[in-house]
């Protein structure tokens, strides 16, 4: 259970059984082309301790609209109390999207987080992986062995 204070609905999930609850706008604004905006949900939430969330695009808005997160994933820490607001990015060159009062423009992912150490050590285990990252495993099917060659961009 998390404890939520909020002017406008509570977050839910679209379907039961989805891992993240929809965030609502809670002021209409409209996104130029290329433009992007800082919006309030009206929400406040209390996260247990051990925990964080996310705050995620949609992929709806995402695929018909190009509307995305600036900083997605953005993350909420369990001793924030202030509203949760989202910063969304159009990314069409031609189209400014308008967003209405209570329309879905994120969504709220809360996990669980392990207790970690950051202990300094002099080298580091050995992984199939190593030092490759940036585009490495390129795009399309891996070939036998699952190795590419290539090198981070």
């Amino acid at each position: 259970m998390i404890e939520v204070l909020v002017d406008g609905p509570v977050p839910e999930r679209a379907v039961q059984g989805d891992a993240a609850a929809d965030l609502r706008s809670n002021e209409a604004v409209t996104l130029p082309p290329l433009g992007r905006a800082t919006i309030g949900t009206g929400l406040r939430i209390a996260l247990p301790a051990g925990t964080a969330a996310l705050v995620l695009p949609r992929s709806g808005l995402a695929a018909e609209h190009g509307i995305t997160i600036v900083n997605a994933p953005g993350l909420v820490d369990a001793g924030y109390r202030g509203e949760i607001r989202v910063t969304l990015l159009n990314t069409d060159p031609t189209t400014s999207y308008d967003v209405a009062v209570g329309d879905r423009i994120a969504q709220l992912l809360v996990l669980p987080l392990p207790e970690v150490a950051f202990v300094p050590v002099v080298s580091l285990p050995g992984s199939h992986r190593a030092g490759r990252g940036f585009g490495s495993t390129g795009v399309g099917d891996a070939p036998a062995g699952g190795q590419r060659g290539g090198s981070p961009t």
